[in-house]
């Protein structure tokens, strides 16, 4: 990822497809990979709240609340984003980031030390890969590398809920 890789690796949610979230060139891979129009945005996952915050600016209080507070994953969507790839911030400002728990997805996190794209694995319109067997195989010959955590692993997977917080502190959820 550091040289512009893409790869697919299992997170807290579903399978995902990802790459360094400050390297538009990658983002733009990821974006072609999955056939999805670049207009709709992608999520990014951080190892904790203090790199999280390193990449918006002036989130409010009640973010901060929800993300210790979630019991499963949770996505929020902030206003005012800054130092990551442009073609990965929205036309509006935002971001979507999650901060992750799961044990590999974290530390992959930890390691690289940036924002990581975390979209799911499969192509646009299709369902999500839940596990590893559900990958196709197109998108498996797309991707520089794929990650050997749990890819024996057969369960169920459900994606994130979603929530926006505007810059006021008004809140949406866009995703049980």
């Amino acid at each position: 990822m550091r040289r512009g890789g893409v790869i697919l690796y299992p997170t807290d949610t579903v399978w995902g497809i990802g790459c360094d979230a400050t390297n538009a060139e990658a983002v733009a891979r990821v974006y072609d990979i999955k056939h999805r129009d670049d207009s709709k945005a992608l999520i990014c996952l951080v190892d904790s709240d203090v790199r999280l915050q390193r990449y918006v600016r002036n989130a409010p209080e009640v973010a901060w609340q929800i993300i210790e507070l979630a019991v499963k994953p949770t996505t929020v969507i902030f206003d005012n984003a800054t130092g990551l790839a442009h073609n990965l911030i929205a036309e509006d400002g935002s971001i979507a980031m999650r901060v992750t728990a799961e044990p590999f997805s974290h530390e992959l996190c930890y390691r690289f030390q940036k924002p990581i794209v975390s979209t799911s694995a499969n192509i646009s319109g299709q369902p999500a890969a839940q596990n590893y067997c559900d990958i196709p195989q197109e998108l498996l010959d797309a991707v520089d590398y794929v990650c050997h955590s749990r890819r024996q692993e057969k369960k169920p997977h459900t994606p994130s809920s979603i929530i926006r917080i505007r810059h006021d502190g008004q809140v949406e959820i866009i995703r049980k």
